[in-house]
């Protein structure tokens, strides 16, 4: 399968101020997909403008007209998939079926506590993202779902006429865990991974690989245990959060050379942010627009 390139925009500037031009230069870029982070505020940017997810995507289909749009990723830290998959319809209908949704476990950061609920622990997190990923899938292929669980309920939700995307929108379902892949193994059409958080401040390129090769392995079990081969499960990685921070985005040779290495491990996705002036996510714009238009060329 080729490789396919993809962007995160940020939603830290209003609309009219640059944010609806950024969406729009991404198609023209020929990205694949272009997400966004669905957080309510997200670590340096948390005391400046952040906007929310849902809106931001309804905006963007509708300033845009082939370009793929999604969340890395939705979480159950303030979200309910009773109310998630009607927003989610709307979103898939408005945009002519071009949504996928990335969804994950979340963290403990600001979402984790903003509702004011004590942060879960680990264990409370897998089990609330088990049955929100479960429900969900019902609630967006199912007319009426009625449900009592441990975390969630929907009693006679109405979810007419469905997604434009049939049986459903697709899921992007982040995990590194075993309970998490055999969720993605089981619901996923694709997966995505960060990389090994522990490997981020002191590991180098090369262990990264490594260890990004057991989790692929990793996912191959899940999917052979769910009876499903894992090679029609998309594999995104989100760049950024490995050894190698932005280093990729240097040069168009730096990144078809990490690029070619991650296709090597299986990889069908790969998901760089839109540049972010004095932030983590600095780049040079000339050298990451040369590497939407030129990249891929090099790597077929």
């Amino acid at each position: 399968m080729s490789l396919r390139l993809s962007t995160v925009i940020l939603p830290y500037r209003r609309w009219h101020e640059g944010a609806r031009a950024a969406w729009v230069r991404a198609e023209q870029l020929g990205f694949h997909t272009a997400y966004t982070y669905d957080h309510l505020s997200w670590r340096s940017f948390r005391d400046g403008p952040w906007f929310g997810a849902i809106p931001t995507l309804t905006a963007a289909a509708a300033a845009t007209d082939r370009l793929r749009l999604g969340t890395l990723v939705t979480s159950p830290n303030f979200r309910h998939p009773v109310t998630l998959a009607k927003e989610l319809i709307s979103l898939d209908d408005v945009s002519g079926g071009r949504i996928t949704l990335g969804v994950g476990a979340g963290g403990t950061g600001f979402d984790a506590t903003a509702l004011g609920q004590e942060p879960w622990t680990p264990r409370e997190r897998a089990d609330r993202f088990a049955e929100f990923v479960s429900l969900l899938d019902r609630l967006l292929t199912e007319d009426a779902v009625s449900y009592e669980g441990r975390f969630y309920s929907a009693h006679e939700a109405r979810n007419i006429p469905g997604c434009v995307q049939r049986p459903r929108l697709p899921f992007a379902v982040a995990a590194t865990g075993p309970r998490g892949l055999r969720l993605a193994a089981r619901y996923g059409q694709a997966w995505v991974t960060t990389g090994d958080p522990k490997l981020y401040e002191n590991g180098t390129p090369e262990q990264s690989v490594a260890a990004l090769r057991g989790q692929i392995d990793k996912l191959a079990e899940a999917c052979e245990t769910a009876g499903r081969d894992v090679a029609g499960l998309d594999k995104v990685l989100l760049t950024g959060f490995t050894p190698d921070r932005n280093r990729p985005l240097a040069s168009l040779d730096a990144f078809v050379d990490f690029a070619g290495r991650h296709q090597e491990l299986g990889f069908t996705e790969i998901v760089i942010h839109w540049p972010i002036p004095d932030s983590d996510f600095a780049a040079d714009e000339k050298v990451f627009e040369r590497i939407a238009m030129e990249a891929l060329a090099q790597l077929d």
